[in-house]
């Protein structure tokens, strides 16, 4: 392994003309007036990108930095001079020389009319919606001086509400047809359950057949609520229910916190993107009432051990033993919604998929054994909670395969922006907090299951611990303070190759596994990496064609945008910008870490001496923090 890895980096869209070898020419500058202010930006330019260039101001809805533009609201609209209609900003090319004006009479009257309007079909009070105070269509109606229902306001719903799904509730009455939600589930995931139905007034989101989200290929993600600008999408709260079980001193209640949120809570409280807030909500939390504050890293180090361990199996059976059967590439199975993306719409592949749970669920599997045992609990009166940035998570934990401690492994889920509820509910000022570190024994993890929370980390901490059991060296020896940069970053797809040119002995916590690795010596390890459905789905697609992805050996796949950092549970809004910020948060915290690799973790290698005791993929482990689901490779004995 002392060759750099050769990186190849597959872009989301397609290529643009491969023959064109070439560079590119300068782009055609064109100057505007916008407001009297000159600019001078590429022809094509859209007004609103122009605008904001210059520090312009104008008001969007129907926009968003992860979509492309629509023109649907029209909440843009500028004058043009020499045009007769107004134009909207988000869609109009800058072709030649204009002059704009958004601030004219007519702009505005017409900006009152389109809010007016809105809200004559919008129903709900604002000081019992979920998006209060952070709803895009409220705070248009602030800058427009909206005081009155000019077209009049319904005083009844005219939809049912769906609450039919484990993560995802609609509300209908609240919805402004800005098609954000349609847009980014065509656009963004590739999955399409979302149309308008009907035209003009009639106009309505809904789902394919107009049935309700449980009975559609809905995967749970929750990207169309992070980019709903109202409260028309909202994630299914128990958080009630976690308060009534805090409230109730039979219980003993813990939880389990994410890498994600701990890099994004902080925004709900006026900090900025990327302030990590760990030690400052582990406090919070043990105020609000909970037994015991845990660190989902820990079962993220387990999970590289176990889906590594279960990797290595697969390559044995696959290249020493010969064995065609093997299902290759191994799929990454920590993210719900891709698992259940898999199962809808590949489910010849389902026996690529790692059967190892997610963190998630490996921690509430050993919370009601393992840690109930240590402390003498009753598992009937031990309630987990568990803090994530995904709403699939909590359709994750329902699926009824999740119990194989004997009970409901994980009991609820609460995402990052309703923690940051129950926390100001506490009457606690988060960011004044002082630090304090997680409880014992899930109190010491590693950076290489804090990273889990990025795109590209679960393959990171993999590979750290990969190399360092086969070939015997430090990962330092390869890359620079363990830092695997070829795997991060923000492209769709991307595609690493890490050549095994020497090999050392088996550790002995894989001696019982496989003799010796010299059926390893001259591989060339492939690996994958994907954010984002519509990027896992070229991906798959690219194996099914017998593209450059069927060669791959072990392929991350996370279902949001970004990794779990971009989840459907992170506060609200997410942008490019914001997700590079959080990313940053998480890898700098990695990096203060004492441990790095998950393979050291010394509370995970207590586990496999006290309690795991047959190894990773062992009778044990498969037991509970592998999944009963008919997609069992033939690796498994």
């Amino acid at each position: 392994m002392h060759h750099h890895p050769r990186d190849v980096v597959v872009p989301c869209a397609p290529a643009g003309d491969a023959g064109a070898s070439e560079a590119p020419s300068a782009p055609v500058m064109v100057s505007a007036t916008i407001d009297g202010i000159s600019v001078e930006v590429p022809s094509g330019t859209t007004i609103l990108k122009a605008a904001r260039e210059i520090g312009v101001h104008i008001p969007t809805l129907c926009d968003h930095p992860d979509l492309r533009p629509a023109g649907v609201c029209r909440i843009c609209v500028v004058q043009v001079e020499g045009m007769r209609a107004l134009q909207p900003a988000c869609t109009t090319p800058i072709l030649q020389p204009i002059a704009i004006d958004t601030k004219a009479r007519a702009v505005r009257t017409a900006r009152r009319h389109i809010v007016d309007l809105m809200l004559a079909n919008h129903y709900g009070e604002c000081y019992a919606c979920k998006r209060n105070n952070n709803c895009e269509l409220q705070s248009l109606a602030k800058e427009y001086g909206v005081d009155f229902f000019r077209f009049g306001h319904p005083t009844e719903p005219r939809y049912p509400v769906d609450h039919t799904s484990d993560a995802i509730v609609r509300d209908m009455n609240k919805c402004v047809l800005c098609r954000r939600c349609v847009r980014t589930c065509a656009e963004l995931q590739a999955i399409g359950c979302l149309t308008v139905k009907d035209r003009s007034a009639r106009s309505m989101i809904t789902t394919f057949g107009d049935k309700s989200l449980a009975a559609v290929v809905c995967i749970n993600c929750g990207q169309c609520i992070n980019r709903c600008p109202t409260g028309a999408l909202t994630a299914l709260d128990q958080t009630d229910e976690v308060w009534r079980m805090l409230d109730d001193p039979s219980r003993h209640v813990v939880i389990q916190t994410a890498p994600s949120p701990r890099a994004a809570i902080g925004e709900c409280f006026g900090q900025p993107p990327g302030t990590s807030m760990t030690g400052q909500m582990n406090t919070a939390l043990r105020r609000m009432g909970f037994d015991g504050v845990f660190d989902t890293n820990h079962t993220a180090d387990l999970t590289i051990l176990e889906e590594g361990t279960e990797l290595i199996l697969r390559l044995y059976n696959a290249l020493a033993k010969r064995d065609n059967d093997v299902a290759l590439p191994q799929f990454t199975s920590c993210s719900p919604g891709w698992v259940k993306y898999v199962e809808h719409v590949y489910p010849d592949m389902i026996p690529n998929l790692s059967t190892a749970k997610s963190p998630q669920q490996m921690f509430g599997a050993l919370l009601k054994t393992y840690y109930a045992q240590q402390r003498g609990i009753d598992p009937r009166d031990m309630v987990v909670v568990s803090v994530m940035p995904c709403t699939a998570k909590k359709y994750e934990c329902n699926r009824p395969e999740m119990c194989d401690s004997g009970f409901k492994d994980v009991d609820f889920v609460v995402t990052t922006r309703e923690l940051a509820k129950m926390i100001s509910e506490a009457g606690i000022d988060l960011p004044n907090m002082p630090k304090s570190g997680f409880d014992e024994p899930f109190y010491e993890a590693s950076g290489a299951g804090m990273i889990f929370g990025a795109t590209g980390g679960v393959m990171e901490a993999a590979l750290r611990t990969v190399i360092e059991l086969v070939t015997g060296q430090k990962v330092e020896n390869f890359f620079d303070h363990a830092n695997i940069v070829p795997v991060r970053g923000f492209e769709g797809a991307r595609l690493i190759e890490i050549p095994i040119t020497e090999v050392g002995p088996v550790p002995d916590l894989l001696k019982a596994l496989v003799p010796d690795w010299e059926w390893l010596k001259g591989v060339t390890l492939k690996v994958g990496v994907a954010h984002g459905i519509a990027n896992a789905r070229q991906v798959v697609e690219d194996i099914k064609a017998g593209g450059p992805f069927s060669e791959c050996h072990f392929i991350e796949v996370m279902a949001c945008p970004g990794g779990c950092l971009g989840g459907g549970g992170q506060p609200i809004p997410t942008t490019p910008e914001i997700r590079a910020k959080r990313a940053q948060a998480i890898y700098e915290a990695d990096a203060g870490y004492a441990l790095r690799k998950s393979h050291e973790n010394p509370v995970v290698l207590k586990l496999y001496e006290d309690f795991l005791t047959d190894g990773p993929c062992g009778h044990q482990s498969h037991h509970l923090l592998h999944t009963d689901y008919t997609r069992r490779g033939k690796f498994i004995s």
